[in-house]
């Protein structure tokens, strides 16, 4: 399906980013559902979406040190309740290389799904926010992904669109229409092989919607039928929090509303209709349908939102239904094992949205995290 954009202007202007986006990317170079609470079943090997390097060693329980990066409220219009998260690969535009883009679900007054701002903000402890973007067209941002030149793409759930920003904010173009519906989920892929995608889940549908890049965008929906609680801003669960791993070509993402941790193999390849959820999301049809399996089910995992590729192919969850007191972080292996969980936030349930890690080790690993409790950004490091 060939994409639609707002206006002819706005055509011509994604057709010359696509291409844009191709050419920096080349520059760079039916499963089986575990039972609640319990480890997943790898019927294969050929299915078993594992990173290379992964193995059962917990990464989490060496960032015993959590520190503050700084405040996600934007300066200019002081939009704040941080949903999505990434990291800058480039120095483009308002972004440095390792800066966190942040975008912000909320206006000043705090009104749900009212936000419409993408902040950056370095790295560092003590940094301080920088507006990026200000646009009817992200209201209601609830992720975000940047291409290897810093542009940006946004899930806008509220606007119900997929904006697309150059590095500087300035908006190239307005995807809208199906696939697309309450976006919620969105993420860069560039496989080691193969051409880049972006990957975009629906809030209101229970998609994972594949945007191919080229001259022209066209859309693949590789999976749907994923469970969704069809709620209002601020309430609702759905397919969200998607990671990608290039060395497997693996796409992970977590479905709150049935409290699981979803894995889809070869997803590059994967085909219009090529996954076909049912049972509440724990059984798949479909022509691929043994590229998807679930990774976890049940407890800990609680209204899981966020997800982290960690340096070893394991994977961090952020909860969004914990009581009170209680705000998890837990680590996954991709065979399914919870290897450690940590508290970050004492205060109200619901304050963990976007995750981001960096590094190549236990060592030097940092994971980053919204905290909507405090409208800031958080790193778990050793």
């Amino acid at each position: 399906m060939l994409y639609s954009l707002s206006g002819v202007r706005a055509r011509t202007v994604a057709a010359v980013a696509a291409v844009a986006i191709t050419a920096a990317c080349s520059a760079h170079d039916g499963a089986m559902s575990p039972a609640s609470g319990t480890q997943a079943m790898i019927p294969s090997q050929a299915h078993n979406p594992g990173h290379a390097s992964a193995s059962s060693a917990s990464i989490l329980k060496h960032l015993t040190s959590q520190v503050v990066i700084g405040s996600a409220v934007d300066p200019k219009n002081g939009a704040q309740n941080p949903y999505g998260l990434t990291i800058a690969p480039s120095t483009n535009g308002a972004f440095t290389a390792g800066d966190l883009a942040i975008c912000n679900f909320n206006s000043k007054y705090n009104q749900q799904g009212s936000g419409k701002s993408i902040v950056a903000l370095h790295s560092t402890p003590g940094s301080t926010p920088t507006h990026v973007s200000q646009s009817a067209s992200i209201l209601g941002c609830a992720a975000l992904a940047l291409s290897p030149d810093d542009t940006t793409w946004a899930a806008a759930m509220v606007a119900n669109n997929n904006p697309i920003l150059n590095s500087s904010g300035k908006l190239l173009a307005n995807i809208n229409g199906k696939p697309f519906s309450q976006p919620w989920g969105q993420v860069f892929a560039q496989p080691a092989s193969g051409s880049p995608a972006f990957y975009e889940t629906n809030a209101r549908t229970g998609t994972v919607v594949r945007i191919n890049l080229g001259s022209k965008f066209t859309f693949d929906v590789i999976a749907k039928g994923f469970p969704i609680n069809r709620g209002v801003a601020g309430t609702v669960l759905a397919p969200s929090g998607l990671a990608y791993d290039p060395t497997i070509d693996t796409l992970y993402f977590a479905d709150g509303k049935n409290n699981t941790i979803v894995a889809i193999a070869n997803v590059s390849s994967v085909p219009n209709g090529g996954i076909v959820a049912s049972h509440n999301g724990m059984q798949f049809s479909g022509p691929s349908a043994s590229d998807a399996r679930i990774v976890y089910s049940g407890s800990p995992l609680n209204g899981p939102i966020s997800t982290a590729l960690l340096p070893n192919g394991n994977l961090a969850v952020g909860n969004t239904l914990d009581p009170a007191g209680t705000n998890l972080i837990i680590e996954l292996s991709p065979a399914g094992q919870v290897l450690d969980t940590i508290n970050v936030d004492t205060g109200p349930g619901g304050a963990l949205f976007g995750m981001a890690a960096t590094g190549t080790s236990s060592s030097d690993t940092k994971l980053y995290f919204n905290d909507d409790n405090q409208n800031n950004v958080q790193v778990l490091q050793p």
